[in-house]
C-alpha cells in the first residue's frame, strides 16, 4: 500500500466516523471549517519545515507527485482526517460526558 492510498483510506475512514459512528457531523459545520482553514496554514508550514530539514522524506515511487510547501499532497488528506477525527472525538465525548 503506497502513501497515497493510505491517506484516501484515513479520510474515508474519519469521514465515516464522523458521520455515521460517532455522528458528531463536524463536516456539516461551518465551525469545522474555519477551524480547519485556521489550522491548515500551520499544516504546511510544518511540512515545509520537516522536509526542508530532511527530517521527513518521501520517495517518489510512493506518491502522486505533486508537491505543496516541500509535501506530497497527500499529506493534506492525511492532516484533513487527523483535523477531523480529533474534532468529532472531542465531540463525542464532550456528548457522552454531558449525559452522565
Amino acid at each position: 500500500m503506497i502513501y497515497s492510498d493510505i491517506a484516501l483510506s484515513a479520510v474515508f475512514v474519519a469521514v465515516v466516523l464522523d458521520l455515521f459512528l460517532l455522528k458528531s457531523r463536524m463536516m456539516t459545520r461551518g465551525i469545522f471549517w474555519l477551524t480547519y482553514f485556521l489550522i491548515l496554514p500551520f499544516q504546511l508550514l510544518t511540512n515545509w519545515w520537516l522536509t526542508s530539514n530532511k527530517i521527513v522524506m518521501y520517495s517518489d515511487t510512493e506518491i502522486i507527485g505533486q508537491r505543496l510547501a516541500g509535501a506530497p499532497i497527500e499529506d493534506l488528506l492525511f492532516g484533513f482526517s487527523m483535523i477531523l477525527l480529533t474534532i468529532s472525538a472531542w465531540e463525542f465525548f464532550k456528548r457522552r460526558l454531558n449525559e452522565l
